[in-house]
């Protein structure tokens, strides 16, 4: 009882640690694919700066920095083994203050995906739906690396790129948005598995399964390379199919590159997994804007 009466009474949690909490360095991704999403509609973009506004700061700092509360909250376990200086684990957030925070964020995410249509209000909740079942018992997807990283490449990119188009069409988009934003979902499951290599003693020891842990490094390594390089591929060729060549060679050149620092990645991938998601993954999000800005004269041609 006096241990629940603590985590009752503990104290707010200062801003600083509040912000070190939602993580801003990881809003960057969804809020791209958000934008990437948004060009690729291929009409209303120019005019619609405050819905594009408005759809940025759901994709980041609402339901990306929600799903890093909720994360942290669920893994302040294993991050009092991997990462012990987390605002959760040493106690700069105490109590149950992870937890509310996590809850607030997703009322706030969706009263704001809600404003944007009822589209937007849909891809939202089944980020949230996801965010939480990623980390949170039962599912807890996290402890399989498959499916785990299926829901964050689904979530961070997928999702994001669809509702970016959705708020600029106003409705479903079309086929080809729907297939790229598929194909870059899948190699955001080959980026996810980097984050993995930093915190493979951790995760073994608390019964996560990411990829690293039920592979190996090696096998996890090529695996994530797999998934990375194979949608490109796809992509290289769809863009050669709409009669988008140049739009094609620049992201085959992309790629090339990706696959020149892939081998020196899968040389040493734990020694080199943190080295290629700052470096190589750049190369990735390039061509995800080339890929939209070909996908905007695509839609636009069909309007």
């Amino acid at each position: 009882m006096a241990s629940s009466a603590t985590r009752a009474l503990a104290p707010p949690p200062s801003p600083a640690a509040v912000l070190e909490l939602l993580k801003p360095i990881t809003w960057f991704p969804p809020m791209w694919a958000f934008g990437c999403g948004a060009i690729s509609a291929g009409v209303g973009f120019d005019s619609r700066w405050l819905l594009v506004g408005m759809g940025v700061l759901l994709a980041g700092p609402l339901l990306c920095a929600t799903s890093q509360a909720i994360n942290d909250w669920f893994d302040r376990h294993v991050d009092a083994i991997n990462e012990p200086q987390r605002p959760i684990p040493s106690g700069r957030i105490a109590g149950r203050w992870g937890l509310y925070i996590a809850l607030a964020g997703s009322v706030l995410s969706l009263a704001t995906a809600a404003a944007l249509g009822p589209w937007v209000l849909l891809s939202a909740s089944i980020g949230l739906l996801l965010a939480w079942a990623y980390s949170a018992p039962p599912a807890r997807l996290k402890r399989n690396g498959w499916w785990g990283n299926a829901a964050v490449g689904l979530s961070y990119e997928g999702l994001a790129w669809l509702t970016g188009a959705a708020v600029i069409a106003g409705t479903l988009p079309g086929a080809s948005i729907l297939l790229v934003a598929l194909l870059y979902s899948t190699g955001a499951h080959g980026i996810m598995t980097l984050n993995d290599f930093k915190s493979i003693a951790g995760d073994r020891r608390m019964g996560i399964g990411s990829l690293p842990v039920r592979l190996g490094p090696k096998a996890a390594a090529r695996v994530a390379c797999l998934m990375m390089a194979a949608p490109q591929a796809i992509v290289v060729a769809l863009l050669a199919h709409w009669a988008m060549p140049w739009h094609a060679v620049v992201v085959g050149a992309l790629l090339a590159v990706q696959l020149v620092m892939m081998r020196h990645f899968l040389r040493q991938p734990s020694e080199q997994a943190l080295w290629y998601s700052a470096f190589g993954v750049n190369f990735f999000v390039l061509g995800m804007l080339v890929t939209a800005l070909a996908l905007r004269t695509v839609t636009a041609g069909a309007a």
